[in-house]
């Protein structure tokens, strides 16, 4: 079943409406952009020059650093006044990214959700147990308003608290599950407690799943564990949030929502497209976007595209899952985190000092993040009272600028490796 016919229309008329689309996106960011505005300056650049879309390498990349330099919203090109949503990420500064929604941007997302619910078999029967996190993080929303766009009843159970997410998929018998795979194969673990036929307290069909990066082997797992078709879904924040693509039940690629999206892989070094098929940065330039368009976004995701048609009739670009990072982004269950985020954070904490190592790994299939930090040398070590009020303040002053529950680990000064060349701040043990 496929939600709108756009999805299987044939490909010179996907291409021609992302073209009419991207002229005028270009217009529109050139005319009420500042930013743009110097940008195409740059460049000797006007939007009449974008007559194909190979000319889409013309534009200029957008990064996160700009949406952080132009905090809060000085890359909107709408008033306030247009303004219905507004969804956030943390920031390397204290700053989020902010993103903005007008209801014409509300109703584009509410759109590509449908597509990812239908592509997972769902529809206006199904019950959806809803275990992303609502808020400022666009997953939670993001699905909730998708379920309801296809008519299904939605349960906001939001994430966290194992046994009652539980309780509620056996007695509102939820047939669809939303979530990062992780927590869901966290989930299966803890319902496993209840014998071996745990599976027939519940009726799921589906899962859709995303927010961090999977390898094959735990999506294998995830279905086994429940017993359930497994569809991932990609998105940011700062195009849409989740709704970007998703995959079929006919293969692991996702389909790309190309009349909304427009994708480039490049070397994440040169710049440079890359051949066919072959794997590079993720660069996404929004096609109807009203309140944050954005000119060729570089995500900083490792993927690949294919223009192989699928069996389930859709004609749109597929991509690959993420299979890394351009940068050094740890993805802790599903919240995006930059050790210069955590850096900040530390350096503005009193008592300890900015040697530091960050060590990510795992806690049965979920993940956990500790941070071994050094006090600084006139900390009384012996002072166990005092050791526990720093760990405190600042697992506190984390949890509020990240929105993630770390480990601290105090150590004395002097205690961490040092290295005489590029700094070892990351230890990450789930690879």
């Amino acid at each position: 079943m496929i939600w709108n016919k756009i999805e299987s229309a044939r490909r010179e008329d996907i291409e021609a409406l992302q073209l009419k689309r991207l002229q005028e996106t270009v217009t529109r960011v050139y005319s009420l952009t500042p930013f743009y505005q110097d940008k195409f300056k740059e460049l000797d650049l006007t939007p009449n020059d974008i007559k194909t879309l190979d000319d889409v390498k013309k534009l200029p990349f957008t990064t996160k650093k700009d949406l952080r330099a132009h905090y809060p919203f000085g890359l909107f090109t709408v008033p306030m006044s247009e303004v219905v949503r507004i969804h956030s990420s943390s920031g390397t500064t204290g700053k989020p990214t902010v993103v903005g929604y007008t209801q014409a941007d509300m109703d584009v997302w509410d759109e590509v959700m449908a597509r990812v619910y239908t592509m997972a078999g769902a529809n206006s029967d199904d019950i959806v147990h809803n275990g992303y996190g609502y808020g400022l993080f666009t997953g939670g929303l993001g699905f909730h308003n998708g379920a309801a766009k296809i008519g299904a009843t939605i349960v906001p159970a939001s994430g966290g608290m194992t046994d009652r997410q539980l309780m509620l998929m056996r007695d509102f018998k939820a047939t669809i599950l939303a979530a990062t795979p992780t927590f869901a194969l966290h989930m299966a673990e803890v319902a496993k407690k209840d014998g071996v036929d745990y599976l027939e307290k519940y009726k799921l069909k589906a899962g859709i799943f995303g927010a961090e990066p999977t390898s094959a082997g735990l999506k294998a797992e995830v279905k086994k564990a429940w017993a359930i078709d497994y569809h991932e879904v990609y998105g940011l924040s700062e195009i849409i949030g989740p709704g970007v693509s998703c995959s079929c039940k006919h293969s692991d690629l996702l389909h790309v929502f190309e009349d909304h999206f427009l994708f480039e892989i490049i070397d994440p070094k040169t710049g440079k497209e890359v051949e066919d098929g072959q794997r590079g940065e993720l660069v996404i330039t929004t096609l109807t976007k009203q309140a944050l368009p954005l000119l060729r976004y570089r995500t900083g995701d490792i993927t690949s595209i294919t223009k192989e048609p699928c069996e389930c009739g859709r004609t749109m670009l597929r991509m690959e899952s993420i299979v890394g990072r351009a940068d050094d982004m740890l993805i802790i269950s599903g919240v995006n985190v930059y050790p210069s985020q955590i850096e900040h954070v530390i350096a503005n904490s009193s008592d300890v000092s900015l040697n530091y190592l960050i060590i990510a790994d795992k806690k049965g299939h979920l993940d956990k993040l500790e941070i071994q930090v050094e006090v600084e040398e006139d900390i009384d070590f012996e002072n166990k009272e005092l050791l526990e009020k720093i760990k405190k303040e600042l697992q506190h002053s984390i949890s509020n600028n990240l929105y993630i529950n770390v480990a601290i680990t105090l150590e004395p000064p002097h205690k961490i490796e040092r290295s005489m060349g590029k700094a070892v701040r990351i230890i990450d043990k789930r690879k």
